[in-house]
C-alpha cells in the first residue's frame, strides 16, 4: 500500500471517530473520498459538508466500484455485503490501523496507547505542538474542542497519533516517541486475560523506533518488562518519577500547577478544564513538548488555551446554581476518575451520576468496579446496557451492576432520565459512557438552563 498512489479511498465504516480522522487525511491530500455508514452523525454530516460522498444503506450498488483502496473498521462484521464484494472483486481492503503503520512510517510518529486518557493526552500534545508553532498531523479519538476536529494536516513531518488497543491494531504502529497511560484490563472479550492485555502493551513498548523514547505512567504493572533506548516516567505528584506536577491548585473549575523534573522545570502553568486526572496528562504533553524542543513561554501559553475534547470532563453547563459535566468514561477506573475529580472541585454538592455501561461482556467482567466507583456519588441512575458490537448475553443487565452499588439507584430509559430531571434538582450532574448516552447532553442542558 503505497498511500502516494492512492486516488480514490472508500471507508466501510466512515462515520467512526478514528475512521473519519483517516478519512480527513485523505480528503485534505486531495483524493477522491466516499464511504458507507449505519446512520447519519453530526460528524458524518461535517464529512459531507467537507467533500466525502456518504451513503446509509448496506448496498453494492452504492459503493466505489472504482476505488484503488477500502478502509474498514474492525466493527463492520464480516458478511456485511459491501466488504464482501470489494474482497471478492479483489480490490485491496485493510483496517484502519494498516493506514496508521504507513503513517508512522514515513513520519516521526508520536503515538499515545492505554486503557485511558489516550484521547486526552494525544489531544492536549497535538494542540501544544500546533499552538505553539511547531506543527504536526493529528489523528485523533475524540474532537478538540479548540479546533471541532479529530484531524489536522501540517506541513511538519511529525504525527501525533491516538494508538488503540482494540483488536491489537496499536501493535502495528512504529513509534519515535511512546506514551503509555494505563494497562488496566479492559476489552477482554478480545484478549481474553489481563495478561495477555498487559502482554500487548508490552509489546506496543518493543515496537518504539531505535533510539526512540518511552514516557510510561510511574506504577504500571510489570513496567520492568516495558521496552525502550530512551524510558521516563511520569506520575501526578510522586516524585520518584521523571516528571511530576508540583503545587496544584484548584481554580474556577480548572488548576494552576509547576510540571518538574530532574533536569528542568516549567512553573505557573494554568489549563482551564476540570479532572485531578487531566493534570496529570498534562504532565505527560507538557514533557512531550519540551523533549521536542518547545520552549517554555509557548507551552505554558499553548496549555493555558487548550480547552479540551468533547466529551471528556466538558463543561455542559457551569454557573453558581449547576454544574453539568458529560464524559465518555466507561471504565470502572475512568469513573472513579472522574466522580472524585468533580466532587473535589466543586465540595458539598449533591452529586448525581447518569451512566450508561457499555457492552455486555465489559459489564460482566468489571461489574464489581463499576459498582465500586459508582458508589461514591450520592445518587446514581443506569440507563440500559449500550450493546454496539455485541449481541445480548444472557443473565448481563445493568441490574447486575445495581445490585452492587451503595448510593441510591434507579434504573431508567433516556426519556425517563429526562422527565425525572424536570422535577429533580441535581446541582452537581455527570452523564457518562461510551454508547449514544450523548444524545441526551443538549436536552438535558435545555433542561436545566
Amino acid at each position: 500500500m503505497d498511500l502516494n498512489n492512492i486516488h480514490r479511498v472508500y471507508f466501510i465504516g466512515i462515520g467512526g471517530i478514528g475512521m473519519s480522522a483517516i478519512a480527513r487525511y485523505f480528503n485534505e491530500k486531495g483524493v477522491k473520498v466516499s464511504g458507507y455508514d449505519r446512520t447519519s452523525t453530526v460528524l458524518t454530516r461535517q464529512l459531507e459538508a467537507e467533500g466525502m460522498q456518504i451513503h446509509y444503506t448496506d448496498d453494492m450498488n452504492l459503493l466505489d466500484k472504482d476505488t484503488n483502496l477500502v478502509v474498514y473498521t474492525p466493527a463492520i462484521p464480516a458478511s456485511h455485503t459491501e466488504l464482501t464484494w470489494y474482497r471478492n472483486n479483489n480490490i485491496e481492503v485493510v483496517k484502519r490501523s494498516d493506514v496508521l503503520q504507513e503513517i508512522t512510517r514515513s513520519l516521526f510518529a508520536i503515538t499515545v496507547a492505554g486503557t485511558h486518557g489516550k484521547t486526552t493526552v494525544s489531544t492536549m500534545i497535538a494542540h501544544l505542538l500546533r499552538d505553539s508553532g511547531y506543527g504536526c498531523n493529528a489523528f485523533l479519538g475524540g474532537i478538540s474542542v479548540n479546533y471541532d476536529k479529530n484531524f489536522w494536516s501540517s506541513d511538519k513531518q511529525v504525527a501525533v497519533i491516538e494508538a488503540d488497543e482494540y483488536d491489537r491494531s496499536f501493535l502495528k504502529l512504529s513509534p519515535d516517541i511512546a506514551v503509555l497511560t494505563a494497562m488496566d484490563a479492559d476489552h477482554l472479550d478480545i484478549y481474553g486475560t489481563p495478561e495477555a492485555m498487559e502482554d500487548a502493551f508490552i509489546q506496543y513498548t518493543h515496537n518504539i523506533k531505535p533510539n526512540g523514547t518511552l514516557i510510561a505512567r510511574f506504577g504500571l504493572h510489570r513496567d520492568n518488562e516495558l521496552n525502550a533506548t530512551n524510558k521516563l516516567l511520569y506520575s501526578l505528584q510522586n516524585d520518584v518519577a521523571d516528571a511530576y506536577a508540583k503545587n496544584i491548585r484548584m481554580k474556577n473549575g480548572g488548576y494552576e500547577f509547576d510540571v518538574m523534573h530532574k533536569d528542568w522545570m516549567i512553573d505557573n502553568l494554568e489549563m482551564h478544564i476540570g479532572g485531578m486526572h487531566n493534570v496529570e496528562n498534562a504532565v505527560v504533553a507538557v514533557t512531550v513538548a519540551h523533549l521536542l524542543g518547545i520552549g517554555t513561554d509557548k507551552i505554558r501559553a499553548a496549555l493555558s488555551s487548550f480547552k479540551g475534547i468533547k466529551r471528556r470532563f466538558e463543561y455542559v453547563v457551569k454557573n453558581d446554581h449547576q454544574i453539568y459535566i458529560d464524559d465518555y468514561a466507561h471504565h470502572p477506573e475512568e469513573l472513579k476518575a472522574l466522580i472524585t475529580s468533580a466532587k473535589a472541585l466543586f465540595p458539598g454538592r449533591k452529586t448525581t451520576v447518569v451512566f450508561q455501561p457499555h457492552l455486555f461482556s465489559r459489564t460482566r467482567d468489571l461489574a464489581d468496579g463499576f459498582a465500586s466507583s459508582l458508589s461514591l456519588a450520592d445518587e446514581v441512575i443506569l440507563l440500559p446496557i449500550y450493546p454496539a458490537r455485541e449481541l445480548p448475553i444472557e443473565g448481563v443487565t445493568s441490574e447486575m451492576i445495581a445490585g452492587k452499588i451503595t448510593a441510591p439507584v434507579r434504573i431508567l430509559q433516556k426519556d425517563e432520565v429526562l422527565q425525572w430531571l424536570k422535577s429533580t434538582p441535581a446541582p452537581l450532574l455527570i452523564t457518562a459512557g461510551a454508547g449514544d448516552i450523548d444524545q441526551l447532553k443538549e436536552p438535558i442542558k435545555e433542561i436545566l438552563k
